[in-house]
């Protein structure tokens, strides 16, 4: 072979090759991108074309597949679609997945490993193939009532089951329309998702997981059960001045309102937690020191790092504290501290069970298109943040709250209801954020612990977020007899 043809025989080769390594490294490694990516019409058109599996909350689909005569043969429908939007999201031509739609994607799409042998099965029968069904922990009352308490205000509510870590509600507000997202019409879709886009706060932020606010006096649990496990008892005295004057500084930290919170200037731990007094926590936690008060807030599963449920939730934070100044501020939910709703109701939940933090789920069972079971939830334990006679002390506490405090909006006839209000500061020219987070159930068994979060409202935690709660919780009580 002459020089010339050589050299093209090489660059041949050298093609193929490369053509070779080429269709490889799209066919494996970058197969699973490809098929994600909703400019790829023939995965998209293969999508549409088969049933995907529903989302259920007791029993009843709030996202499903319905046959049409459109060039895709199926369409997405959301029945109750503000209700459930937070948590299903939307299945979208235009904008992919989102919440449970994306979170689960795999076994409603029907492409996840575990129905391998009914796609088999299907390619062998010449049945249609479909996805499987998500079954979700939500409890329909409690999920209705937290929507319609909200009202559409900027806020959240979530609430779980203290003794397995269920979620029983999970409502941020104001909601949208997934049906608009994941109708067949992309000029409609991009329309409504500007208008969306266009509102502040975006309605599709899950509010309750991916966004993270001061708490306020809600953090004063965590001073508290901090305390509590140093050897201190509800009953013991602590300092409680009108005026707490922050350590190394001229800067006087002030009760709400101003007010006074003992005549004597100290009271017990229990009332100032009643009354939620500002400098008795303040200056209890700069007694306790740094490294106490970040330990247990740890232990509550702050600054522990995000985790999926299967939601992602963003990571609560108590932040730099720089000296004993920032420590007082800090142990009274303000300076860097910075939590979920979901994390007000885990801390809420964990005293509630005796001082055992239950994992937080939201998928009760993964099923299969013909109903079998294919993945069943277990509860499980995330931590013990505190001994079961702490857990106990901050319950009367807690209980103390509702009944003589800032939570009486929160009461419950025939339950007992303990929880604790939380007012926190944003800046000068904005209204205060309010929190409250409690629980409930018949005496010695609460059943449903929550929190609620409402932004920039007129007003209190105990006169905002404590009725929202209220009634959340009676709703889920009432539905459950009790039980």
């Amino acid at each position: 072979m002459n020089s010339p043809l050589r050299k093209v025989a090489i660059s041949v080769l050298v093609l193929f090759t490369l053509l070779i390594l080429n269709a490889n490294y799209i066919q494996v490694v970058r197969s699973s991108e490809l098929r994600s990516n909703p400019s790829n019409t023939r995965i998209l058109a293969e999508e549409y074309d088969r049933e995907r599996g529903a989302i259920v909350v007791a029993g009843n689909p709030v996202a499903q597949s319905v046959a049409t005569d459109d060039t895709l043969t199926y369409l997405r429908q959301y029945p109750n679609p503000e209700v459930y939007a937070t948590v299903t999201g939307y299945y979208s031509l235009v904008y992919g997945n989102s919440g449970i739609e994306e979170a689960e994607d795999e076994i409603l799409s029907g492409n996840d490993d575990r129905l391998a042998f009914r796609r088999i099965a299907d390619l062998f029968t010449g049945r249609d193939p479909s996805g499987g069904n998500v079954e979700l922990t939500l409890d329909p009352a409690a999920q209705q009532a937290a929507y319609d308490a909200l009202g559409g205000v900027d806020g959240a509510a979530v609430a779980l089951d203290p003794r397995t870590g269920a979620v029983l509600a999970m409502v941020s507000s104001p909601s949208y329309d997934p049906n608009q997202l994941s109708s067949h019409d992309p000029a409609a879709i991009r329309a409504y998702s500007d208008q969306l886009s266009a509102m502040d706060p975006d309605p599709r932020v899950n509010a309750t997981t991916a966004e993270r606010h001061s708490p306020g006096s809600v953090f004063k649990l965590i001073t508290s059960a901090a305390a509590l496990e140093d050897g201190y008892t509800p009953d013991t005295v602590v300092p409680a001045p009108q005026q707490y004057v922050l350590p190394g500084t001229s800067r006087p930290l002030n009760n709400y309102g101003g007010e006074s919170c003992a005549a004597s200037g100290e009271q017990p731990l229990i009332d100032a937690l009643t009354i939620s007094c500002n400098t008795a926590f303040a200056q209890l936690g700069v007694e306790l020191g740094e490294d106490r008060i970040r330990s247990t807030a740890e232990a509550f599963g702050i600054d522990q790092g995000g985790f999926d449920m299967p939601l992602p939730v963003a990571e609560s934070t108590v932040g730099d504290i720089d000296g004993d100044a920032q420590l007082a501020v800090a142990s009274i939910g303000q300076q860097n501290v910075q939590i979920t709703p979901l994390q007000g109701a885990m801390i809420a939940a964990a005293i509630a069970n005796d001082g055992t933090l239950m994992t937080p789920y939201l998928v009760d069972q993964l099923q299969a298109p013909d109903l079998s079971v294919v993945d069943q939830t277990e509860p499980t334990e995330m931590g013990q943040p505190v001994s079961a006679e702490v857990a106990g002390q901050l319950q009367q506490m807690m209980v103390s709250v509702v009944e003589n405090g800032s939570g009486r909006r929160a009461q419950i006839d025939g339950y007992t209801v303990g929880g604790k209000t939380g007012t926190a500061q944003t800046t000068a020219d904005a209204d205060d954020n309010q929190w409250f987070v409690g629980y409930a159930g018949p005496d010695g068994d609460p059943q449903i612990a929550v929190a609620v979060f409402i932004q920039g409202g007129q007003g209190t935690g105990g006169d905002l977020s404590a009725p929202v709660a209220q009634q959340v919780m009676s709703a889920y009580l009432a539905a459950r007899g009790g039980n």
